[in-house]
């Protein structure tokens, strides 16, 4: 074999056997951005600029978050799909996503085909809220006053999220009309549920907190399946009368299709050390956040039969958005 003949030969071979290595160790190499699909002060967005502020500071590379609301997180999610699959732009989730697909009359992605998973990073359940003067002491007697005619109407955080589906499944549960009123996040249905413009509110736990504590609202219930660490004396919505109901929200991050293997895997790495470092632990725990440090195959795992299960769920309800 001739001298420059052997010498392709060996390149060959070299960058057959190292191409993932020498990737991996040179991400990231530039400035690299979080779209956060709700809006500035959401659960979503503090847990994203809790985790990039971390990354900031072990990578010494620029971490921004930007902040992409709209259509229940699909206007965010759009712009990722689009984006280069190299790693330096990423999509900071929740359930919604999982649940857009089967609510939504046409997505402008394919939630399967043009995303990785990379991580789950928490889980949160939600809580069924009203006012402090509120007439209803407890879940049942709210749907009991439903079940009479007349109108009981529960804020969520926008068309399409977790919250959404939570009054939904419950309304199909109890064979009752509950009338949703959509919010731009969780933040807005508080607001007006204190100003009593709706009956019930379904917001996170960690956006429902501050208020429970100050006595500016009342839990009457968890979606989660068993009581929430953070609520103990706060039943589930199983406990009220529905067995098998369940709905807690995770957070997690995506990256675009077709991600090198060894982005993904650094990603991954990186923030499931941040997540499970002591400090960020508490300070999660304080947001009232189940931590998770799923793998991405795992958190796959997670988002797809999501996708498949509440595909099932709203189709049972006939719930469908333009």
């Amino acid at each position: 074999m001739k001298p420059i003949r052997r010498l392709f030969a060996y390149l060959a071979v070299l960058a057959a056997l190292s191409p993932i290595p020498a990737l991996a160790a040179e991400y990231p190499d530039k400035p690299v951005t979080l779209i956060v699909t709700f809006p500035p002060g959401g659960g979503t967005d503090l847990l994203a600029r809790l985790i990039g502020t971390e990354l900031q500071k072990n990578w010494k590379q620029t971490v921004v978050v930007e902040n992409r609301a709209g259509a229940s997180g699909n206007i965010g999610a759009q712009a990722v799909a689009r984006s280069p699959a190299d790693g330096y732009t990423l999509l900071m989730v929740n359930s919604s996503f999982a649940v857009n697909p089967s609510v939504f009359r046409k997505l402008p992605f394919d939630p399967k085909a043009d995303f990785t998973p990379v991580i789950n990073v928490a889980y949160v359940p939600s809580v069924f809220l009203v006012p402090p003067d509120s007439p209803f002491q407890t879940l049942k007697e709210a749907l009991a006053v439903a079940k009479a005619g007349r109108q009981v109407t529960f804020g969520s955080c926008g068309n399409g999220t977790p919250q959404h589906l939570a009054g939904e499944m419950l309304a199909v549960d109890s064979h009752v009309k509950l009338q949703h009123v959509p919010y731009r996040g969780c933040g807005p249905a508080l607001t007006d549920l204190l100003g009593q413009q709706v009956s019930m509110a379904i917001v996170t736990a960690s956006s429902a907190m501050p208020y429970i504590t100050s006595g500016k609202a009342r839990a009457l219930a968890v979606t989660s399946k068993a009581r929430s660490p953070f609520l103990p004396a706060v039943p589930t919505v199983a406990e009220e009368g529905h067995p098998g109901y369940e709905l807690d929200q995770w957070h997690g991050f995506l990256a675009p299709a077709h991600t090198p293997k060894a982005v993904v895997d650094k990603l991954n790495a990186d923030i499931a050390a941040i997540v499970q470092s002591k400090e960020i632990k508490e300070r999660m725990t304080q947001l009232l956040y189940v931590t998770a440090s799923d793998s991405p195959e795992a958190f796959k795992k997670l988002v797809w039969e999501d996708i498949d299960r509440f595909g099932q769920l709203t189709a049972k309800m006939g719930l469908k958005l333009d």
